[in-house]
């Protein structure tokens, strides 16, 4: 008897410490099922980089409450998450989507890697070739007095 109930034990400990409320908890299983996994792919907007089925502020549980209302009322997946990014902007998803004003932000990064290693290969290629800014030929009397020195 002992042996089971910490058998038990450790395994509530081992399981992922979820901050969803019992009181939250849809009756029906399937449901509950589509409100976690899509509350998985939701940020809390107070946290950073959570997600609303991990994080314990307020907003996040609203949310979730929100989610299995609009699942309940009957919408599919796609329009559950619609719904509530409509509400509070694409930040709430934890995987943006890659069109329309977030293609910028997608391409900027390699558009600046790309930009950054044109400009190390131009300067590289400049430089191998000697071509120093501001460097200017020695005049023949320069040169004398170079021959000069060297040959002391």
């Amino acid at each position: 008897m002992i042996r089971a109930g910490l058998l038990a034990l450790v395994l509530l400990a081992a399981a992922p410490a979820g901050a969803v409320q019992l009181d939250e908890i849809l009756p029906d299983p399937a449901l509950e099922a589509r409100a976690r996994a899509l509350s998985q792919g939701l940020r809390c907007p107070v946290c950073r980089n959570e997600s609303i089925d991990e994080s314990h502020a307020d907003v996040a549980r609203d949310l979730r409450l929100v989610l299995r209302e609009r699942l309940v009322a009957g919408d599919s997946d796609d329009e559950a998450v619609a719904f509530i990014v409509a509400r509070y902007g694409e930040y709430v998803l934890l995987n943006p989507t890659t069109g329309g004003s977030n293609l910028l932000l997608w391409l900027a990064g390699p558009a600046m890697l790309g930009a950054g290693g044109l400009i190390a290969a131009l300067y590289l290629r400049r430089r191998s070739r000697g071509d120093a800014p501001g460097a200017v030929a020695l005049t023949e009397d320069e040169s004398r007095r170079l021959a000069d020195i060297l040959k002391q």
